[in-house]
Order: C-alpha cells, then sequence, then structure tokens
C-alpha cells in the first residue's frame, strides 16, 4: 500500500468515527432513564442448594434522571422555591421528560394513609418548609402530545383531582452534593422500607410500612 493510500484510509477511519462518536452524543439523552426497585414481604428460606428469597413483593420507581451539571442550589430558596425543577408545572415531575411512575404489588402504608396495590404517577409539591409526595391517577404520556387530555407529559396540566394518597417527606441537607438525581429504597426490612429522593444537598424521605403488617 502507498503512503498516498494509506493516509486517506487512516484519514477515512478517523472521519468515520468522529461522525459516529456525534451522532451517539447526540442521540445520549441528557437526562437518561434509571429505574429504583426493592422486595418486601418475602423470606429467605434454605433448602439443599443454600438460601432463596420467596414469595416477595416488587416496589419499582421509573423515572429520567437530570444532572446538576455544575449548578447549585438547585431547587432554590425564598419565593423561588421549587420553581426551577418545576419548569412552570404546578408540581415536581420528581425527575425530567415523562412522569416518573411508581409500582407497587403490594399495598403499601404512607403517613398512615394505605396506597393500594397498582401503578402511579409520582410528582412531589416541592414548599421549603417540607415537601409532600402525590400518587396520582394521571396517566404518562410516553412522547408529548397536546391533545391528549388522558395523560400527562411529565407534570405539566396536573391537576389534584385524581391524587391517590399524600405523605409528608422528611427534608434534611447531605454534607455533599449529588450531581444526578437518585431515588431508591433504604432501611428495607421484611415488611417496611423509606423511599428516598437524593439531589444536590437535599434529602427527602417517605417511610412506609406494608398494608396490614
Amino acid at each position: 500500500m502507498t503512503r498516498s493510500r494509506t493516509f486517506w484510509t487512516t484519514a477515512a477511519v478517523l472521519v468515520a468515527g468522529f461522525i459516529l462518536h456525534g451522532q451517539q452524543s447526540a442521540q445520549r439523552p441528557l437526562s437518561p432513564p434509571g429505574t429504583a426497585a426493592t422486595q418486601v414481604g418475602g423470606r429467605w428460606v434454605k433448602d439443599d442448594r443454600g438460601e432463596r428469597y420467596e414469595g416477595g413483593k416488587w416496589i419499582d420507581v421509573v423515572y429520567n434522571r437530570p444532572l446538576l451539571r455544575t449548578r447549585t442550589g438547585i431547587f432554590g430558596s425564598g419565593a423561588d422555591y421549587g420553581k426551577k425543577v418545576g419548569a412552570g408545572a404546578p408540581v415536581w415531575r420528581a425527575g425530567a421528560n415523562q412522569s416518573t411512575r411508581f409500582r407497587t404489588e403490594v399495598p403499601l402504608t404512607f403517613g398512615g394513609k394505605t396506597l393500594p396495590a397498582g401503578e402511579y404517577s409520582l410528582f412531589v409539591d416541592l414548599k421549603p418548609e417540607g415537601w409532600t409526595l402525590i400518587f396520582s391517577n394521571w396517566g404518562a404520556q410516553q412522547k408529548f402530545d397536546p391533545n391528549d387530555k388522558s395523560a400527562l407529559w411529565g407534570s405539566y396540566n396536573y391537576t389534584a383531582d385524581k391524587d391517590v394518597l399524600r405523605a409528608p417527606m422528611q427534608l434534611s441537607t447531605l454534607p455533599m452534593s449529588i450531581d444526578q438525581l437518585s431515588i431508591g429504597f433504604a432501611d428495607v426490612t421484611e415488611n417496611a422500607g423509606k423511599l428516598v429522593i437524593w439531589w444536590d444537598t437535599t434529602q427527602a424521605i417517605a417511610p412506609f410500612t406494608v398494608a396490614g403488617s
């Protein structure tokens, strides 16, 4: 192979690589999808193969995870508290893009009230003095459709008439800044746990129990 052919072959490979990288970067969502999951109500049992977990019921959260990208004080303060993340919606979608979805295979109790097994949209009413966790029967649009009045894109056009349960969340300040919005479960036992939201320097907790336990 001549030097000229080698040069142009190498150049073509590099250009193709740059194009592919650009396409991948353009296609990657700015708020990547995420999930959180746990199981409650089950037990570890022993058999001749060791231990296995039986009878657990799933609880899942499906959401999109925005990043701070060097921003600070994401929730704001005073009269502007919650406005940046709310982006004009009446409540926060607890994520980005589509409405955050919460699924439970077993009835749960939050704040002394029972949430039946099922799937819900999850929102948060942000106030500087405290957050309120909201489980709603509003459906979730997968792509924005202004003509679809039966489901929401994020939390725009949210109304409280479809609320199933509201529960207070316990707020605290973290000793560090969490760059990517994170939702998870903590202190999970056989019949209880905590739903936790972490972002920036804020931690919000909603304890729950399996209903009837």
